[in-house]
């Protein structure tokens, strides 16, 4: 049997310090919610509209890819240092005598004797390079897209390959958005979380706010999950 003291009542304090941290809790859900989607808007329309024209790469009004502006041309260059042995430093120091900036992509294995080759990226910027180091000059292919093209590739730009565990993240610009959108992805939850939090608090939007809730969740679950036994 319980105890007198555990089965009285919470005393009328102990009820309003609850309801006060209740509603302190409530209001600062609120503000966190409206704040957090203004800081969220412009990377949310950002990738709206860019997954719209990736799910379109037939509309013709966002090519970017053939309206690129192409350029070749040579430089003169200095082998690296002895000091610098990996790739990746002999092709920090080649593009530095370049004035070249960006992500370096690895596309070919090196071989005793063959040109170093490589490609520099950013969002708008594609360097193709061919270093040969014997002679001291560098054969160089610059594309540069338009803002479509810049757009889109902001969608999909990390810096990493799955498919190459040579390619990390190596231009300090890369590793900020990256970083941004991991931001913006925990963003998002925090924004689903309480926006849960604020449906459960209205009562007369209890039952449309199920179907929705329900519908998007078997949407989802259909390409997830249903798909495996399709």
């Amino acid at each position: 049997m319980s105890s007198p003291a555990e089965s009285q009542p919470p005393s009328p304090a102990t009820l309003r310090e609850s309801a006060r941290l209740l509603a302190v809790c409530e209001r600062w859900n609120r503000k966190l919610h409206f704040y957090s989607g203004l800081f969220l808007i412009v990377f949310l329309w950002l990738f709206a509209f860019t997954g719209l024209l990736l799910n379109h790469p037939t509309w013709t009004f966002h090519e970017s890819w053939r309206n690129r502006h192409e350029t070749k041309f040579q430089l003169p260059i200095v082998p690296p240092a002895a000091g610098l042995t990996s790739d990746l430093e002999q092709a920090r120091d080649l593009m530095r005598q370049m004035s070249i900036d960006g992500e370096i992509l690895w596309t070919t294995t090196r071989s005793d004797g063959a040109p170093f080759e490589f490609q520099v990226r950013t969002p708008r910027h594609f360097y193709f390079i061919k270093a040969d180091l014997a002679q001291g000059r560098a054969d160089i292919r610059h594309a540069a897209v338009n803002a479509w093209g810049i757009a889109k590739i902001l969608h999909t730009f990390t810096g990493n390959l799955a498919s190459d565990p040579r390619n990390r993240r190596d231009w300090p610009l890369t590793a900020v958005w990256a970083y941004s959108m991991d931001f913006v992805a925990a963003g998002l939850i925090f924004m689903v979380l309480s926006s849960i939090y604020l449906w459960l608090k209205q009562p007369r939007k209890l039952l449309p706010g199920a179907l929705c809730l329900a519908l998007g969740s078997l949407l989802c679950g259909l390409f997830c999950f249903g798909l495996r036994w399709m």
